[in-house]
């Protein structure tokens, strides 16, 4: 979709109905005045539908790659055009869950249709009863697996994009591609 000159789109206010009655009949400034019309009619049209480019699933798709940089989401170029508008929608979330295991697998779910289980190295516990066993040091080593889920295969470098966008800067991490979800039986 575009917002520039659309052929044939009407105005919803002409000019020409607006001019003095001296000019009503006037070929020249009816003339003229439609040539104004074609011009302010595409941004008559986007003012009134305004409301609608602030909504991921309503917005044009050009306008949506700067709904994106906006709400700060760095949108391939080379996603679908759903995928896109799901990420902007949900971009509050994602970014509420940024650097988590959670905020990790929504991610690879949502961009790239994969199933994913993140194992980290811990460190972390709690107990009710005082003094308790400390955890064991973290391994500062993630390790991603993820199989296909929307699609027939797995692409490892956008994996390794999405990771290592998404993965905080003091963790090294790993990822395996595996044929289907850990646990599940082969017949």
């Amino acid at each position: 979709m575009s917002r520039a000159a659309v052929p044939g789109l009407p105005s919803p206010h002409p000019i020409g109905e607006l001019l003095p009655a001296l000019y009503a009949d006037d070929d020249f400034a009816q003339r003229f005045t439609a040539g104004l019309d074609t011009v302010l009619a595409p941004v008559f049209a986007t003012l009134d539908n305004l409301p609608a480019y602030f909504q991921p699933r309503l917005a044009p798709a050009d306008f949506l790659a700067w709904l994106a940089t906006w709400l700060a989401v760095e949108a391939d170029p080379a996603w679908p055009e759903e995928v896109c508008r799901t990420v902007v929608q949900r971009a509050t979330e994602l970014h509420r869950w940024r650097g988590t295991r959670r905020g990790l697998q929504e991610r690879l779910g949502l961009v790239l249709g994969v199933g994913a289980q993140i194992v980290d190295g811990g460190g972390v516990a709690w107990s009710t009863s005082p003094a308790p066993a400390l955890p064991p040091a973290p391994s500062g080593e993630l390790l991603v697996r993820v199989w296909p889920e929307r699609t027939p295969e797995v692409d490892e470098e956008q994996v390794l994009a999405v990771v290592r966008a998404s993965c905080p800067v003091h963790l090294s991490y790993r990822v395996q591609i595996l044929p289907g979800p850990p646990g599940r039986e082969e017949s």
